[in-house]
C-alpha cells in the first residue's frame, strides 16, 4: 500500500540526501518525493510517498525523527488531505490532431503550453487518477515525453497528520516540540 508522509526540515545543503539514505540503507523504496521551500526560508517540506505497510511507515518515521535536520514527520495517508501531481506531457501533434487535443485537455482542465509544429504540450495538476486517465487517452496518438513532479500533500484545516513516533508530540504550532527555534 503507498503511504504518504511530509516532513518538515531544515532547509540546508546535505539534509536531501541523508533523508534519501535513510530510505537506501533501511531498503524501502520511494514512489515519490518532492522538496519545497515553505513559508519559512529556514524550512523546506519533504512530501514522501513510499510502498510499505504500517510497520515500515512507523520505521520510517521514526528513523526520520533521527536525523538532526528533521523538525516534523506527520503521515497524511487516509486523512483529510489535498494531494496533488503536476504532469507535462508533450504530445505528437499534427495540425489536423490539435483540436481533438485541445478538447481532451479542456475535459480535465489541464492547459497546453506550447505549440511546435509537429508536437504540443500538456500541463495537468490533479490526483494520480486524473493524470493517468488522460495519459491514457493521449497515448494513441504517441507521447513523445513525459515529466511529473510527484504528490505533494497538505492537511485540510488545522488538523494535524497522524504522528506514531513516541514523544513526537506537536507544540501546538504544528511543529516538533524539540525544535521551536523555528517558531519565531
Amino acid at each position: 500500500m503507498q503511504h504518504t508522509l511530509f516532513a518538515l526540515v531544515e532547509n540546508k545543503p546535505g539534509v536531501l540526501n541523508r533523508v534519501a539514505s535513510l530510505f537506501r540503507r533501511r531498503n524501502f523504496n520511494i514512489e515519490s518525493l518532492n522538496v519545497g521551500q515553505t513559508e519559512s526560508p529556514e524550512i523546506s517540506r519533504m512530501t514522501i510517498v513510499m510502498d510499505g505497510d504500517e510497520r515500515d511507515v512507523r520505521i520510517v518515521e521514526a528513523n526520520l525523527y533521527k536525523l538532526v535536520n528533521v523538525i516534523d514527520v506527520q503521515e497524511v495517508t487516509n486523512r483529510p488531505a489535498v494531494l496533488r501531481d503536476l504532469a507535462l506531457i508533450k504530445v505528437r501533434a499534427a495540425p489536423e490532431k490539435r483540436a481533438e487535443i485541445a478538447n481532451l485537455a479542456s475535459i480535465f482542465r489541464a492547459n497546453i503550453v506550447d505549440v511546435a509544429p509537429d508536437s504540443v504540450i500538456v500541463e495537468i495538476t490533479g490526483t494520480e487518477d486524473k493524470i493517468e486517465s488522460l495519459v491514457e487517452l493521449l497515448r494513441p496518438m504517441g507521447i513523445l515525453e513525459m515529466v511529473r513532479t510527484g504528490q505533494v500533500a497538505m492537511m485540510r484545516g488545522d488538523q494535524p497528520g497522524a504522528r506514531h513516533t513516541p514523544g513526537a508530540g506537536n507544540n501546538g504550532n504544528g511543529y516538533h516540540k524539540q525544535n521551536t527555534e523555528y517558531l519565531n
